[in-house]
């Protein structure tokens, strides 16, 4: 039975960046389930399921446009440090969800902080990054 479009799947899978970083596996978890089409993964995750057969392993490579999408500049946020609460004590690489526009809330990432203004980035940590997976199909329901 090879996996297609609304079937539920489990995987195992191991993440790379292009410098061979993992960013993220299920060694030693559960597997990963969930229904193919269903938008619970990135897209291309998704394609490289397709077709695949229960046993099988393999490994795709997903351009950032079918992963978390282009670096968007518009997304960097600057705002005055006498906006950030007192006790919050902020640090680079910290995440922090801020209000949105639309009072959504945001998660960021802080980027920068200078003596005046704090610099956040409320773009997917992984936006700009193509990335490789090794992919093991267990099952298909």
């Amino acid at each position: 039975m090879t996996v297609k479009k609304d079937d539920t799947v489990q995987v195992h899978y191991k993440g790379t960046l292009k410098d061979g970083k993992v960013f993220d596996s299920s060694e030693g978890r559960d597997p990963l389930q969930f229904k193919v089409g269903g938008g619970q993964v990135i897209p291309g995750f998704e394609k490289g399921v397709i077709g695949m057969e229960v046993g099988e392993k393999k490994k795709i490579h997903i351009p950032c446009a079918e992963a978390y999408g282009e670096h968007n500049p518009d997304m960097m946020i600057e705002a005055p440090l006498d906006q950030v609460p007192a006790d919050l004590n902020p640090e680079v690489g910290m995440m922090l969800e801020v209000g949105g526009p639309h009072g959504e809330l945001l998660r960021t990432t802080v980027s920068r902080i200078s003596e005046t203004h704090i610099y956040l980035d409320a773009n997917a940590p992984l936006a700009g990054e193509d990335l490789d997976f090794e992919i093991e199909l267990l099952a298909v329901k």
